[in-house]
């Protein structure tokens, strides 16, 4: 006797294996799209293997991803100003301010993250246990990964390497490091052979009055350090990397070289009774960090530095830099930001004597 099949069995029980083949194919895809990564932090994040859009934490995160993936990048952390969107490429300017998560004056909000839906949320610069406890806090709370990497300026090829992979531009970033790794080289080579008593002393302005400094050891004095300048302001001045000092401590201090990221201070610092009887200001040895579309020493202290070592290494041993800068700036800008600057524009990094 034959058996007769309900046809509505058939299609229920078609339907479910439809559904456990989709189920499969869906958590195999899943599995394939990502990867895992072990960040700066020791963290173990899971990241989509294709990053689409990237959400900087801070300042150091967006010009590096400006720098490696332009087109990845969520917005910025604070509003680019006119001069700076002229340095670069496609009107990327005018992206949206999106405020930052690190940092002094952090403006975004948790919510603003989850809207925008990044693929990754990636932070650069110093790692310690405040960074790692607010990953992990915004990662449990929005769902996104979110990725630390070392910022460390003599470690700056490494950094390229790294976020090169996580943002999927392996072969530009290993460009940009191979450059980084011949400039630092290169550099450290020449400044080995200067007697440390022959090394200048620095001082970093920040703030319209100058009184803002960096700390000896902080990420934002790097520069000035890894150069073999001997930074007057000694750790245990501040708790943090950012010290507010007197004008009586820079003239115990005698700097033979100012570097400032502020124009107010520099354009008021020559005339200033006040700051006359400081050696680095009888000697006009103050210096204005170009700026554009990011500062060559700070602000951030990010990738965008490393073409503001060879500006100070110029400034503070003259005859062991004898090259011409302007034709460096124009190499690193068609290299790092993907558009060479005009000779108007390296006027305005450099004066026009270079």
């Amino acid at each position: 006797m034959s058996r007769v099949h309900d046809p509505r069995s058939i299609d229920r029980s078609m339907t479910r294996l439809i559904a456990l083949v989709l189920f499969c194919l869906l958590a195999w895809g899943t599995q394939a799209d990502a990867r895992s990564f072990t960040d700066a932090g020791g963290r173990t994040v899971e990241i989509p293997d294709k990053i689409t859009h990237a959400w900087p934490a801070g300042p150091p995160a967006e010009s590096l991803i400006y720098i490696l993936a332009p087109e990845k990048l969520a917005g910025w952390t604070h509003r680019i100003s006119p001069e700076s969107a002229s340095f670069m490429i496609n009107n990327y300017g005018a992206l949206p301010v999106i405020g930052r998560l690190t940092g002094r004056g952090n403006t975004a909000n948790l919510e603003a993250v989850i809207a925008a839906k990044p693929d990754l949320v990636l932070d650069v610069g110093t790692v310690g246990p405040t960074y790692v406890s607010l990953a992990d806090r915004v990662q449990e709370q929005t769902h996104i990964p979110y990725v630390l990497i070392g910022g460390s300026l003599l470690d700056t090829p490494k950094l390229l390497r790294t976020a090169g992979n996580v943002l999927g531009v392996s072969a530009r970033a290993e460009t940009l490091a191979r450059y980084t790794e011949e400039a630092l080289i290169d550099l450290q080579k020449r400044i080995a052979t200067v007697p440390a008593a022959e090394r200048p002393k620095a001082y970093m302005a920040r703030g319209p009055r100058g009184l803002e400094t960096d700390v000896r050891g902080s990420i934002n004095a790097e520069a000035l350090e890894i150069l073999g300048a001997q930074n007057v302001v000694a750790p245990g001045t501040s708790a943090g990397n950012l010290a507010d000092v007197s004008l009586e401590q820079v003239l115990a201090w005698q700097p033979d070289v100012i570097v400032t990221i502020n124009r107010d201070f520099m354009s008021s610092v020559m005339a200033d009774p006040a700051w006359q009887g400081v050696k680095a200001v009888k000697d006009k040895h103050v210096y204005l960090e170009p700026l554009y579309p990011f500062g060559w020493v700070d602000e951030p202290p990010g990738v965008n530095r490393v073409i503001g070592i060879r500006w100070l290494a110029k400034l503070l041993y003259p005859r062991l830099f004898p090259e011409d800068l302007r034709a460096e700036t124009k190499r690193f800008y068609e290299l790092f930001y993907q558009q060479a600057p005009t000779d108007a524009q390296l006027d305005q990094l450099l004066g026009k004597a270079g």
